[in-house]
This record gives structure tokens, C-alpha cells and sequence, in this order.
């Protein structure tokens, strides 16, 4: 007998007792699998009864853990799990598919970029894939004010004398003599031109205008919210090349996203063309991604004039440049800006597994569905975004003689999401066969799976992949 099959038939004896441990008694609910999964094959290796399974990769905050309640969810390394997951939380691990299970249900980074986890092919298969934005804001942000100190005095090369000196037993005696080479510039009365003006852009113009410095910036995506948080009197330009003209310095704060500009993409967005608008004193800030910067030709710039580059990234050209300052990609390496980050995806895998709410995804739309009590029995179903599909759900929630209380029902580009709200009418045994309803919703032409959120923790998922039937 296979460990699925032994799942399947356990899940008979311990419904109630699962059920009860959820804290929600659900005794006209017939769900006779307990949970997915390809490890679970030949393995045995089920996730605990009434309980959610999160697998981590990377070294993850406890503080975050933390907001996982130890009687509701089970946390452990990814890396010699024995069971297989519900969600994974991530930091900077490359995620293969190979290491996602059949009973995954979300995936979470611990950070703002999701370049590590495979998007798109999520997207394709109805896995949402959620990121903290403004969970670092903060320390990137106080890593830009640094970068503007250090583009404008050269305290790095001073340090770097002092040591030399102070190797040499000559530091008190050429310390008034030496400064001389190390003279630099105030921040005060300086112009900042901030190219990208989200949560870590916005925090920058504002402190930037503390210091007394002029703000200009610039962001297609500018919307009403970002607009607010921006200091009153800062100039917003039309174009990266006219928000840089006349700037002592420029933060680069945009995301990566692959492609030339041509092509939609912001690769090597920062080249020849936009440098040319330089100053040729100019300080470029990049705190984004290296490769929005075109490296041979901020070497160029480099070269031509007394301009500097401060970057949180490698630079195969720029490493050595003596009007350059790399630094090993410290933007949100803070104890505050990881807790915070860890905390965010921990809320947000639990608003989506427990509720079945989605915010802070990039690939699924923002949906919320407010909770009608503890006699409702909520579903959600993921499906392609295609013309009739939400029809055929409905019609057979309807054909159950099953009545839907509250839906919503969203879309992101190719994808849909919903979340369905049912007062479920028993039978003459007291039972209703949401096991039927399951198979014959998540089987239709264009959905991809199906959750019951009410429950078993961790049971009543099912997945149509390629026209089969996983639970």
C-alpha cells in the first residue's frame, strides 16, 4: 500500500481530532485526502496532522519564524525534510523546481527582488510567489546617505593613508601636511537626482532635502501613494536623461529586469547615452543592481572627467578604479532590515494559507475576501485567465446544491485567482461531498488547482497538472 493511499485512509480516523486541533468543528465536511505531495511516494513522510509545513531555505530570522504559531504550522529546514511542504520562505537561494513539491502552495522570499525563484514557471503551474517590499527600505536607504558622504569627502582613501602612515610611524608627523590631497565637497545646496521612487527612493529625497540638498527625480511608474511621501517642493522630470542634467548626484533606485531598454528591460540602463547627461564631477549611487549599469561605459565616464561610482555590487571593470568604491552588497544586511523581512513573509504565507488572501505577490493579484463566520466553508481555485472559466466553477458549486455566500474573483495578466465563500445544505446523512465538488472544479478545462480552507490544516488540496488529478 502506498504512503498516499495510507494517508487517504488514516485521514477517516483522525478528521475529527484534526479538525478539533484547528480550532473549527466542521462535522458536515467530507474531505478524504489529507495532503499532496511527490516525496510522500515510496517515502512514508507525511506532514504532521493539523498542521501547516513550512520548509526554509537559508538562514531565516527566528523573529519571523517566530510569527509562525508552533500549534498551527510545523518549521524546518528545507535541506533533510522529511515531509513535504505546504510553503517555502527563502532568502537569496537560486530555487530549482526540482525542490518544489506537488503540495506547495506558496513561496516566499525574504527580500524585495525575486530574480532567485523561477516566476514565470510558477505562474504557469498557479503557485503565487510573494516578496517584502519596503521590508529593507530603511537600511538601503541609510547605505545611499552613506554613499553620499563617502562620493563627496574621500574618506576611504584618507583612511587607507592614515594605515599606510600609521605603518610607517609617520602619522602625527604628516597627518596636517597630508589632508591636503583628501579636500571634498558639502552635501548642502548640492542637487540629487533620484532615478526610481519607491518605498527606498521616496526615504532618500526626503532625508537628501534634510541635508539642505535640491531633489530631482524620476519614475514612470509614479503612482498617487509613492507621490505622497515625496518632498513637497522636489522637481519630477520626464526622463532618466533630463532628471540627471545638472545633478551633483544620482541615485539609481529601479529594478532589474532582463532585457536592453530597447527591449523593455532595464540591462545596462545607465550607459553611454544617460551618461552623457553627467556632470563630470558627478557621483553615481547604485544601491538597485549591478546590472543596471553599463560597465564600460561608466569606466569611460570614470576616465574622462573626476566623476565617481559608490556601488553595493562587483564590477569587472570598475573594481580597481581609484574613483570608485565597491562594497560587498551590504544594502539590507542589518539585523532590523532581516527581522523585519522575515516577519513580512511570515505574515504574508499566513494571511494566504489560513484566509487565502494574497498581497505582496508578484506574479498573483492583490485579493481579499472578509471572513463571514465559522459556518462557512471557504474554497479558493486558481485557474488560467481565460473567457469562461469562473462560469463553469460556479455552475458546479451550483449543480451540489451548494450556495455561495460572498466571491471574489481577480486577475494578473495570465492568471486568475478566487475565493469562494459556501453555506454548505447536508444531506439526509449530514455529510456533503466537497471531495466530489474538489475533483470536479479543480478538473475543468483551465484551472490549475483548489484549495478547501476550512478544516484539516494542510488538507484538501488538489492540482490538475496536464489533466491529471493530484491530491
Amino acid at each position: 500500500m502506498s504512503a498516499l493511499i495510507r494517508s487517504v485512509a488514516r485521514n477517516v480516523a483522525l478528521r475529527r481530532s484534526a479538525a478539533s486541533a484547528s480550532g473549527r468543528s466542521f462535522s458536515s465536511i467530507e474531505v478524504d485526502h489529507y495532503t499532496s505531495g511527490k516525496r510522500n511516494e515510496g517515502q512514508g513522510g507525511a506532514s504532521q496532522p493539523g498542521k501547516y509545513a513550512i520548509q526554509t531555505f537559508n538562514k531565516i530570522s527566528p523573529i519571523g519564524l517566530a510569527r509562525f504559531p508552533e500549534d498551527i504550522y510545523s518549521v524546518q529546514p528545507a535541506e533533510g525534510a522529511e515531509s513535504p511542504a505546504h510553503a517555502l520562505l527563502l532568502r537569496s537561494h537560486k530555487l530549482q523546481e526540482t525542490e518544489i513539491d506537488v503540495s506547495v502552495r506558496a513561496i516566499a522570499r525574504c527580500g524585495a527582488g525575486t530574480n532567485n525563484v523561477p516566476v514565470a514557471r510558477m505562474t504557469e503551474i498557479g503557485i503565487p510567489v510573494f516578496n517584502t517590499p519596503g521590508a529593507n527600505a530603511n537600511a538601503v536607504k541609510e547605505l545611499i546617505l552613506c554613499g553620499l558622504f563617502l562620493g563627496s569627502r574621500r574618506v576611504v582613501d584618507g583612511i587607507n593613508h592614515m594605515k599606510k602612515l600609521g605603518q610607517q610611524g609617520l602619522a602625527k608627523e604628516r597627518v596636517e601636511k597630508d589632508k591636503a590631497m583628501f579636500g571634498g565637497r558639502e552635501l548642502k545646496g548640492k542637487t540629487l537626482a533620484v532615478v526610481g521612487l519607491g518605498h527606498i527612493g521616496a526615504g532618500a529625497a526626503r532625508d537628501a532635502t534634510a541635508l539642505g540638498m535640491n531633489v530631482q527625480g524620476y519614475d514612470p511608474g509614479l503612482n498617487v501613494e509613492s507621490a505622497l511621501k515625496l518632498p513637497r517642493d522636489m522637481k519630477l522630470a520626464d526622463s532618466i536623461a533630463s532628471s540627471v542634467t545638472n545633478a551633483d548626484y544620482i541615485s539609481l533606485n529601479m529594478p532589474y529586469i532582463k532585457g536592453t531598454p530597447e527591449e523593455g528591460g532595464t540591462h545596462g540602463i545607465i550607459g553611454r547615452d544617460v551618461l552623457a547627461h553627467f556632470k563630470q564631477d558627478a557621483v553615481l549611487l547604485n544601491f538597485a543592481r549591478g546590472e543596471l549599469v553599463d560597465s564600460s561605459a561608466m569606466k569611460e565616464f570614470l576616465d574622462s572627467g573626476n566623476g565617481r561610482y559608490i556601488s553595493d555590487f562587483p564590477d569587472d571593470e570598475c573594481w580597481d578604479h581609484p574613483n570608485a568604491i565597491l562594497l560587498p552588497h551590504l544594502g539590507a544586511s542589518t539585523e532590523e532590515a532581516e527581522d523585519q523581512a522575515a516577519a513580512m513573509a511570515a505574515d504574508t504565507i499566513r494571511e494566504y494559507i489560513e484566509r487565502g488572501n494574497i498581497r505582496n505577490s508578484v506574479n498573483f493579484p492583490t485579493t481579499q475576501l472578509s471572513e463571514r463566520g465559522e459556518d462557512i466553508i471557504r474554497i479558493s481555485v486558481i485557474n488560467k485567465n481565460i473567457p469562461g472559466c469562473l462560469a463553469k466553477i460556479t455552475s458546479c458549486i451550483g449543480e451540489m446544491d451548494v450556495n455561495i455566500v460572498q466571491q471574489i474573483n481577480q486577475s494578473r495578466g495570465e492568471i486568475a485567482y478566487n475565493v469562494i465563500d459556501l453555506d454548505v445544505k447536508t444531506d439526509h446523512e449530514g455529510k456533503v461531498n466537497l471531495t466530489k465538488l474538489q475533483r470536479e472544479i479543480t478538473m475543468l478545462d483551465g484551472v490549475l488547482s483548489s484549495r478547501i480552507l476550512s478544516g484539516i490544516r494542510g488538507a484538501g488540496y488538489a492540482r490538475n497538472i496536464d489533466g491529471d488529478y493530484h491530491v
